[in-house]
């Protein structure tokens, strides 16, 4: 146990090193399966023949002690006879037919094996790999790998979830909501009305429930909540863990722990997001003091 344990920190603590071996050898079939790609049927014949020609007359041997004649008329702008053109010609059509008749490494490659050996790259590294050429494309774009980054990278809870798009569109999107979500503290942290004003959704049935359990109800109300927050408070850095995100088309939700500091002021958080016009907007915040065990118990009791 302790051996599997020490083993798995120090995978951990070289992961970027992993990640680049990876992304390196991956590279390197793919260049090889290139090299090894048959090429179109009509072109085989002249091709071989005609570079075969081409590299007889360039790969012709240097002079030897049982070749002086021919080193000789070489020197002086000869040709070479015909059984070394022959001979040269014969090593050149083998080659080229073995660079045709190869098969891709990548293409041998048992899927699962792929799969998981992309799982340790992380978005960027996966993103660059599928510009690589069509073979990296292939495999970059597998719907499996996106869904192990997925799990990696957000949460395990939508094991079960089937996106209509597949599971690259799905990471976008979360990656997406999670960066609008980020936006959100961002703004709380400036104390600037005007951006949250930009980022909530102008509507009537849009509400805000703040740490103090007041709801507020409509664009203006809740606005003016935020105006009242930023004058009498101080701009607070919050740090956000356990974040979990689930994305429909037009709607999504986060719900989080928030912690002003790591000892108190600690928060649940839940954020509603709608999309409109080309971009999300909060349509409901809720914000309640996290209980403690303690707290759980007087809670059930009343």
């Amino acid at each position: 146990m302790e051996i599997a344990y020490s083993l798995s920190i120090a995978l951990q603590s070289h992961q970027p090193l992993i990640t680049a071996i990876i992304i390196t050898l991956l590279s390197l079939l793919a260049v090889r399966s290139f090299f090894k790609r048959p090429h179109h049927k009509s072109n085989v014949t002249g091709t071989a023949t005609s570079s075969a020609k081409k590299q007889a007359r360039e790969a012709r041997p240097p002079s030897s002690c049982n070749h002086t004649s021919n080193s000789a008329a070489l020197l002086n702008g000869g040709a070479a006879g015909p059984a070394e053109e022959d001979m040269v010609m014969a090593d050149v059509s083998k080659a080229v037919a073995e660079m045709q008749s190869g098969a891709s490494m990548m293409e041998q490659l048992v899927p699962e094996i792929t799969t998981h050996a992309l799982s340790y790259l992380d978005y960027p590294s996966l993103c660059r790999l599928s510009m690589t050429n069509s073979l990296m494309r292939k495999a970059a774009n597998d719907d499996n790998a996106w869904k192990a980054l997925y799990h990696k990278d957000f949460t395990l809870e939508q094991d079960t979830v089937t996106p209509v798009n597949g599971w690259k569109a799905y990471y976008a999107a979360t990656r997406a909501i999670m960066n609008v979500n980020t936006e959100f503290f961002n703004i709380i942290k400036d104390r600037s009305l005007s951006a949250m004003s930009r980022f909530w959704l102008n509507a009537d049935y849009v509400k805000c429930i703040h740490a103090s359990g007041v709801l507020f109800s409509g664009f203006n109300a809740v606005i003016q909540s935020w105006q009242h927050a930023f004058n009498w408070e101080q701009g607070v850095d919050f740090q956000v863990r356990d974040v979990r995100a689930r994305v429909l088309t037009n709607m999504a939700w986060i719900t989080m722990k928030t912690f002003v500091d790591m000892d108190n002021g600690a928060f649940n958080m839940t954020n509603i997001f709608e999309f409109h016009h080309g971009r999300w907007y909060l349509v409901d915040h809720h914000c309640s003091e996290m209980l403690t065990d303690g707290d759980i118990g007087q809670q059930i009791v009343h």
